[in-house]
């Protein structure tokens, strides 16, 4: 409260100074502009101008005053002025000198024809240089600050000659707590190259960025082009690497819609910016009508998937949004974020597996969910190598039983959450999602609800994914360990992957597997050196890598489309449709009656088992999956 007031009497004082200033510079504006008119010799000026200047002093200088304060020049912080500021003043000026003109002409007082522009254009330089002097001064500062290299004051190179840039140019000018001296500006466009973007030279494109962060002896360069296209950003970051310079960045372009650019919402360059994705776009009504005023449930709510369905669910008004998962821990987490972000929201968190019938079942009877985004599964591939007959209770069957209940207590639609590693599959879990894909089939071709899968490759952040562990390797000084050196994968962030399985789900008509477009596949030994980089350090001198070979039911490379199914697109370009595959609905169900059995006893030929039933599933003598 202290700091409210001293700033408020601040400001007062300064507003009072500027009102005396303006005061003077309103009748000085007047005297000027007739001693202009008669050539600056006081003697010239016939004695009629001279009594009108003087009888109108008082009311012209309350009229000005009145239009100042209408044009808002008593209300900018003149710290920060700029064109619109220059305009409010030109406004200001031209209104109060046709005010004067109205108002002396009805009075009956005659002035020269050429006092009334010198009159605007006087007044216009006074009051703006009164405005514009404490910026001029901060300007001959950082032009003295510039010449040398002062002691604490970092040399910066901005990407991007465009808004955002030049919002960074002038904070950093205009502040006097930012310790930064902008050497330069690096930008593509051919017309800005050899220009100035406030006093700043525009030195070249992004092939001189290496160059000139030597020549200049660049600290920090701040990428600040936040509509750049992912590839394009992609190559910029990476000639950026080639120096040894730190790397900030603007979070993205909604920062200029909300015109909140500012150096301190720079943050570092991570590894999503280097993976080059473009930004993901659904269309927010569609869904926002499938989902609002629906009772939902997310099964596996507290998962990595689970939980970002949620978050984004919560903003989309559910009539009811119900969590439910079998790790508490995360459970709550989850329930305390939603009541922090989104207090109207009508939520209920249940802990339950759903491998427990009978727990399915009483959740869809109490509840009556319209929509199920079902989640929950064990995912991590070598612990499912080891636990096989796990991996079939908990995907397959934990699967079965809530497409069942969902069916008979009238659910309208049903979205699995499936994983690029159902096609051709060479490991179980793998193979056990390939089966909870059919069994969605199966239940469509059965039932009223719309039962659909959604497919993708990994998600970067989430539990047990390769980004985080490399995370910590690197804090502990490394090795990094990567499985083999030509292995490569596909990348999508949670919140991307979950905003286009809700958008699959405004399209879901029922039996479709859908196809998420993942991109441009990433190799493991790329993403680990250049997380390296990115953390400061050299790959192989500083930070070892090491090549582990693969783990149990581990493939070089993963696909997205099994041959048979193929391909439809859809509104959204990156989501794509796979056509139901043919099978034998009895059949089918004798299988998984066998399957459940086996997996039951724990059978240690559970793998056997399901590759009789997953065709593209193979096992080989000791019982593994295939590698390929």
């Amino acid at each position: 409260m202290r700091g409210i007031l001293t700033g408020n009497a601040s400001w007062g004082k300064r507003a009072l100074l500027l009102l005396l200033y303006d005061i003077i510079s309103i009748n000085m504006a007047s005297f000027i502009a007739l001693m202009l008119r008669f050539d600056f010799k006081m003697y010239g000026i016939p004695n009629i101008y001279f009594q009108n200047y003087v009888s109108y002093i008082f009311i012209n200088t309350a009229c000005t005053l009145v239009i100042f304060y209408i044009a808002r020049m008593y209300h900018s912080l003149w710290y920060y002025a700029s064109i619109n500021e220059v305009w409010n003043a030109a406004w200001g000026c031209a209104s109060a000198v046709v005010v004067e003109f109205i108002v002396m002409h009805i009075m009956g007082k005659d002035m020269p024809r050429s006092y009334w522009p010198l009159t605007f254009v006087v007044l216009f330089g006074l009051t703006i240089t009164a405005r514009f002097f404490y910026r001029f001064v901060r300007f001959l500062k950082n032009e003295r600050i510039g010449v040398g290299r002062k002691k604490g004051i970092k040399n910066i190179m901005i990407i991007g000659g465009g808004n955002a840039g030049k919002t960074i140019v002038d904070e950093i000018h205009n502040s006097s707590h930012i310790s930064y001296n902008v050497k330069c500006i690096i930008d593509d466009a051919a017309g800005k190259i050899g220009r100035f973007v406030s006093g700043v030279p525009v030195v070249g494109n992004r092939d001189v960025i290496v160059e000139k962060a030597k020549e200049l002896d660049i600290d920090i360069i701040l990428f600040a082009i936040p509509s750049i296209k992912g590839d394009d950003k992609k190559a910029i970051l990476e000639i950026c690497q080639k120096t040894d310079c730190e790397l900030r960045i603007l979070p993205g372009v909604y920062q200029l819609v909300n015109c909140d650019v500012t150096v301190s919402q720079m943050r570092k360059v991570d590894i999503l910016d280097l993976l080059g994705r473009e930004e993901v776009k659904v269309d927010a009504a569609d869904i926002a009508e499938t989902v609002n005023n629906k009772v939902v449930l997310v099964t596996g709510g507290g998962g990595s998937i689970g939980s970002e369905l949620c978050r984004q669910l919560a903003t989309y008004g559910p009539k009811k949004l119900i969590i439910f998962d079998i790790y508490e821990n995360n459970a709550y987490d989850i329930q305390q974020e939603l009541i922090r972000k989104h207090p109207e929201l009508d939520m209920e968190v249940l802990i339950g597996s759903v491998r427990n019938t009978n727990r399915v079942r009483q959740v869809f009877e109490e509840y009556r969910p319209e929509i199920v985004y079902h989640a929950a599964a064990h995912k991590h591939v070598p612990l499912m190598e080891t636990s096989p007959n796990e991996a079939i209770k908990n995907n397959v069957f934990g699967t079965w039983k809530t497409a069942k209940a969902a069916m008979e207590f009238g659910t309208k639609k049903f979205v699995l959450i499936s994983t690029d590693k159902a096609v051709n599959p060479t490991n179980i879990m793998g193979a056990s999602k390939r089966l909870c894909e059919m069994i969605v089939q199966m239940f469509d071709r059965e039932s009223k609800t719309e039962f659909v899968a959604v497919r993708f490759g990994n998600v970067l952040g989430s539990n047990g994914s390769v980004i985080p562990l490399f995370r910590r390797q690197i804090e502990q000084g490394g090795p990094v360990t990567v499985t083999h050196r030509d292995i490569i994968r596909y990348f999508m962030t949670i919140p991307e992957a979950v905003s286009l399985v809700l958008q699959a789900g405004v399209y879901a008509k029922g039996g479709e597997i859908f196809v998420l477009d993942m991109g441009e596949p990433v190799r493991i030994d790329d993403l680990a050196r250049k997380m390296i980089k990115l953390s400061g350090y050299t790959p192989d001198r500083d930070i070892k890598i090491e090549y582990t070979g693969l783990r149990p039911g581990e493939k070089l490379y993963e696909e997205m489309l099994m041959d048979e199914e193929g391909l439809q697109d859809t509104a959204n370009e990156l989501i794509h449709i796979g056509k139901p595959i043919d099978m034998n609905i009895e059949e089918f169900k004798e299988q998984l009656a066998e399957l459940k059995a086996a997996c039951e006893k724990d059978d240690q030929t559970i793998k056997y088992a399901v590759s009789k039933i997953v065709s593209t599933y193979r096992v080989d003598e000791t019982g593994d999956g295939v590698i390929v």
